[in-house]
């Protein structure tokens, strides 16, 4: 099967081993998987040039992050929606005044991907308000003219919520002056004609295979990006440039030992420490990888101030969590829980998969455990568990916040 996509955060893209990820082409790839297809990917630069591929009948489908209108139905055939997305007017969050409402866009330049969905809503409001005007780019994506809104190259651009969901981890200065739309769908396009296989692809996105892949889409990608926080991405931003090559290499290291990611270290000492090799904690915890003296002890770690012997220890004793789960559980479930082991302790993590099978969740997966480790702080539930009471909201937190800085921290490692 021929598939049209472009290269992006919310569609595909590879990861730092060349594996390729995204939404997209998770969704794709199990849609192709149940059939028993096989995918070729298609790179486009732009939006435009995916839906010329569409035109010209070069590919079986467009998963690309399109929007589902009219327009585009009267061209092609539409195939499933998956995503429900808000189109948003980004400023830099230093502009003032930030226009927060249609009257006041005239005072600003806006420049969006040519042949966009962007076009049209903007048409549209233009229709509706004098002075609204507009620049179309065909050459710069949604995701590079948030970046030259963050450097304020340009006033502003319009792009959907779930890119500038991703993108203001990047670039904390991107600030939603508005919404423009209300719940549009993100989905597949096929070629006119293909009404064959646009109903193949809607049966299976409504089947029971087709939700399970959009949850896990939801999981992998967008559920664990909190509030936005713009004090500490701008601190952790800066901290990469000053503070993480001192320490680069030495993770690097750590992977090649432990055979845990050099990033996810970096995220998680960012995470303990902010990469401060002197912190300490009032409880006594301390270092760069913020050890407490037994777990250092047991890891012949003599001095946890030492970021080379901290950084090792803390990967030796992740990697330690990691092994000490089973084989079957999948990743990146794994990994999860390997982590919040680091954090909360394997024996409260022991004693929430039991709590978890107990409820009827599945202890394999960090959806089901991060709604149970929390349990670990009720009344009703730890007095029954070996280890007593715990923390629990803490490992869910801790994973989540590692997990966003990992997706900042990782192309320092490219």
């Amino acid at each position: 099967m021929e598939v049209a996509t472009r290269n992006g955060a919310t569609t595909y893209y590879l990861d730092r081993h060349q594996n390729p990820i995204g939404p997209e082409f998770s969704l794709v790839s199990r849609f192709a998987e149940s059939k028993g297809w096989t995918i070729n990917w298609t790179m486009h630069e732009s939006t435009a040039e995916v839906l010329q591929a569409l035109e010209a009948g070069n590919t079986h489908l467009a998963a690309a992050g399109l929007t589902h209108l009219p327009s585009r139905t009267e061209r092609f055939t539409r195939g499933p929606a998956h995503t429900e997305i808000t189109e948003q007017l980004v400023c830099h969050r230093d502009m003032r005044p930030m226009p927060r409402k249609p009257e006041s866009m005239p005072e600003v330049g806006i420049t969006v991907t040519a042949d966009s969905s962007y076009v049209e809503t903007l048409s549209k409001l233009a229709s509706e308000h004098e002075g609204i005007t507009f620049t179309e780019d065909d050459s710069r994506t949604t995701e590079i003219l948030l970046s030259e809104v963050a450097e304020q190259d340009i006033d502003c651009t319009v792009a959907d919520s779930n890119i500038v969901q991703v993108m203001r981890r990047h670039f904390p200065h991107l600030e939603v002056a508005m919404n423009l739309t209300q719940g549009n769908n993100l989905g597949w396009y096929l070629p006119a004609g293909s009404d064959d296989l646009a109903g193949t692809t809607r049966e299976w996105m409504n089947s029971t295979d087709g939700d399970e892949a959009i949850g896990y889409v939801e999981s992998r990608y967008y559920a664990y990006i909190g509030e936005f926080d713009f004090v500490d991405l701008r601190a952790l931003n800066r901290r990469i440039d000053d503070r993480l090559p001192d320490f680069i290499d030495r993770f690097a290291e750590a992977e090649t030992t432990t055979g845990m990611p050099a990033d996810l270290l970096a995220a998680l000492s960012y995470q303990e420490s902010h990469w401060d090799p002197a912190a300490v904690s009032p409880t006594g915890v301390r270092g760069i990888m913020m050890l407490t003296r037994n777990t250092a002890e047991s890891l012949g770690v003599m001095d946890r101030l030492d970021p080379a012997a901290a950084i090792d220890g803390g990967a030796r004793y992740l990697a330690d969590r990691h092994r000490r789960l089973p084989e079957t559980i999948p990743e990146p479930d794994r990994t999860f829980l390997a982590l919040a082991s680091y954090n909360i302790g394997r024996g409260h993590l022991l004693d929430a998969r039991q709590l978890a099978r107990e409820l009827g969740k599945n202890p394999d997966s960090w959806d089901d455990m991060k709604e149970v480790l929390p349990l670990k702080a009720d009344k009703r539930y730890y007095p029954s568990t070996r280890y007593g009471y715990a923390r629990g909201y803490e490992p869910v937190h801790y994973v989540q916040r590692i997990r966003n800085y990992r997706d900042v921290i990782s192309s320092a490692f490219d």
